[in-house]
């Protein structure tokens, strides 16, 4: 069952929503040459803490770290660790905070110093395509017409769509209904309703759109070895244009 949101609930999502957007900045502006996954990790949970949230994503289901860290070919659920970021990097930072009983999550892929034009397409491409899929992300449009405008921007750019990761519905739990694929066919789905909010969130391959999981049980990586890019925001569904819930506001 989707769940709407009463007026209290969505300024209480606002609230985690700012929190994880700022937290997904901090990470952001750590990404350098030399510095650790894991160092931007312990930053990242001590900012969520010290907000008296909570990080969404330590423990959860087994999870082992407060932000997910995929690195280059990665493409979502990296374990942060002694691994050293390198010049020409691109580093896809997933982060949630829990407050007031309500999750924010979002992510973004940051490049580490220079990177090649090809990374610096993909990532454009992806954040792109999160904006060409919300312009659909009104009352009474089906689910899927947000779907068919991300998978029509990013395959127009030669990229591939991952499918077996999809974005979601997010409130009292990280992960509530519906499932909201990156790909699919226009006027399919559930009706959008005002009171909605869904993390909508394009996992874009520069390569083919094949993955391959490690033996760490999490991390997902692309098939051919390409790069992958993620991008990702909570969003609300109102009776106009959709509001972003996870923009940076402290």
């Amino acid at each position: 069952m989707i769940v709407l949101k009463s007026s209290h609930e969505i300024d209480l999502m606002r609230r985690a929503g700012k929190i994880t957007a700022a937290a997904r900045a901090l990470a952001g502006e750590m990404v350098k040459p030399g510095v650790t996954t894991q160092e931007i990790n312990n930053a990242v949970e001590h900012f969520i803490r010290k907000e008296g949230a909570i990080p969404s994503f330590l423990h959860y289901n087994g999870f082992p770290a407060s932000v997910c860290i995929s690195v280059n070919d990665e493409i979502i659920h990296g374990i942060p660790g002694k691994r050293v970021l390198q010049e020409g990097d691109i580093v896809s930072i997933d982060v949630g905070a829990y407050i007031g009983g309500f999750h924010g999550d979002c992510a973004a892929t940051f490049p580490c110093g220079t990177i090649s034009p090809e990374a610096q397409n993909l990532i454009n491409v992806t954040r792109q395509s999160f904006f060409e899929g919300i312009q659909f992300a009104k009352e009474g449009q089906r689910l899927q017409d947000m779907s068919a405008a991300i998978q029509a921007y990013a395959e127009s750019h030669g990229c591939s769509v991952v499918r077996e990761y999809v974005g979601h519905g997010v409130g009292t739990k990280m992960h509530e209904p519906p499932e909201i694929p990156n790909y699919g066919h226009a006027g399919r789905g559930p009706r959008l309703l005002r009171g909605m909010t869904l993390a909508i969130e394009p996992m874009i391959n520069a390569g083919k759109a094949a993955i391959t999981q490690l033996s760490d049980g999490w991390t997902v990586k692309t098939a051919d070895g390409s790069l992958s890019a993620h991008y990702e925001n909570t969003i609300l569904i109102t009776d106009g244009e959709p509001e972003i819930l996870t923009v940076p506001a402290i």
